[in-house]
Parts: C-alpha cells; structure tokens; sequence
C-alpha cells in the first residue's frame, strides 16, 4: 500500500473520502473497488465509532490498498492509542486552536523520546504482540500519520508555530468550522478564508511540511491546489449517497 506519507514525500495528490455517519465496511471496499481514492478517514469526532467498528473499517480499507487516519476531539488521551491500536494508520485532531495543544496531542501520539504514548504491543499495529518493543516503537514513530486541523481563528494565528511542530505530517483545513470561526458562516471564497489559506500555506512551505482541506467544489478544490494543497477531501459518505440517489431520479425522471 502506497501510504499517505509516501505521497506526500513524494509530493503527490492524496483524494481522501471522509466516512462517519455510514461507517460500514462494504461502504470502503466499494470505494477502493471503483478506484481513485487513496485513502479514507473515520470521523470520530461527529460519528462516533466503537473499537470494533474501528477495527473493521481500517481492515476493509487495507484489504483495497486505502490508507486511512482517525479525526478525533483533542480531549482523551487513550482514543488517540486506541485508534492506532485497532489499525488506524495515524489520527487527526480537530478543533485545535494553540501550538501548546497542538504539541500535546503530538506527545500523546508518539513513544518516548518524542512523546509518551502507552506502550502496548497487543493491538494490530504491534502485529498482535509479535513485534518487540523497541522495534514497535521506533516503526510507529516513524511511520504513523499525524494531522493537526485548522479550523479556528486562533489556530490561524497560531499556524506557523503549529507547522514548526517535530511530528507534524500536515495541516488540514476545515473549511466550514474555519468560516464560522472567521465570521463568514459558509462563505469559503470570503478574503478572510482566503486569507487563512494563505497562511496556512505560507507556514508549510516555510517549515518543510503539508496541507489538505475538505473541498466543497471543483472551483474550490483548483483554488486549494494552487496555493500548494496536497490532500483534498472532495467527498463524504452522505455526500456519495445524495449524489448516488439524485443520479438515479435523474436517470428515471418519469417514475419519480
């Protein structure tokens, strides 16, 4: 599986699908079977997922070659190992707003010496107990996905000390929280948003890191890709489904 980390250093284009409100494992093998997708998240911020959903969700997403990472609130230390542990290959913090909260969801995801993450080898990505320690975790160091969101004014203030942050993989903007946040409720082409964007990518560049965003457009999605965006999010479940249902009236017209 070619990981999200992998395209980034390599500094593709990830397309990411967000899944929560239908997080049902034929849901992702469809969408790695009809190709396109790199990766899926898991919205456990708004969803909400047990462990087990968890761990066939990032099962189904491995077993089509999707990487895929947890959102999740900052506020509990044992869901950021937790979603790891089920088979998550990394998390992402939503409604960030200092680089001080930033840098402790970091320490909550790495082992020492970056961080101080529970040592417990007995999920699947300690391969069930079969890795040693010291290996376990200087891999999981290295390998897991770390994202901080963008989303709130005070983050944006904070955004180059955010990207300065050792652990950071990327910035991801959310772009209806930030307009709510910028007080320009759903208006993502407002200067203040495009400001934020700006920078947003500015800090990036500057710290050798990258950015993504959920994308509401295609007009949208080509104003992110060139102020420097490398992840877009153009889809969601319920978007999928909306989509799958109005293509079908459209097609039988006269039965509806």
């Amino acid at each position: 599986m070619h990981n999200i980390k992998a395209r980034l250093l390599n500094d593709e284009m990830v397309v990411a699908l967000g899944v929560g409100r239908v997080p049902h494992h034929n849901l992702i093998q469809m969408v790695g079977i009809n190709k396109g997708f790199h990766a899926v998240w898991l919205d456990h911020e708004h969803a909400g997922m047990s462990m087990e959903n968890l761990e066939v969700m990032t099962l189904a997403a491995r077993s089509q070659g999707l990487d895929c990472f947890v959102r999740i609130a900052p506020t509990d230390y044992a869901l950021v190992t937790k979603c790891l542990e089920a088979g998550g290959g990394g998390v992402m913090a939503a409604q960030i707003h200092t680089a001080e909260q930033a840098e402790e969801f970091v320490k909550w995801t790495k082992f020492y010496p970056r961080g101080y993450r529970g040592l417990n080898t007995s999920g699947w990505d300690g391969q069930f107990a079969t890795i040693p320690m010291a290996e376990f975790c200087e891999k999981a160091n290295r390998e897991n996905f770390l994202a901080i969101q963008i989303e709130t004014a005070q983050s944006v203030e904070e955004v180059d000390e955010i990207a300065a942050i050792e652990g950071v993989d990327l910035l991801f903007v959310g772009p209806a929280d930030l307009s709510q946040n910028l007080g320009v409720t759903g208006d993502l082409f407002h200067e203040k948003c495009i400001d934020a964007l700006d920078r947003v990518a500015a800090a990036c560049k500057k710290h050798g890191k990258h950015w993504g965003a959920v994308t509401v457009s295609p007009e949208h999605a080509e104003l992110l890709v060139k102020k420097g965006c490398r992840l877009i999010s153009p889809a969601s479940d319920t978007k999928l489904i909306n989509l799958g249902i109005q293509t079908v009236k459209d097609q039988y017209k006269s039965y509806f």
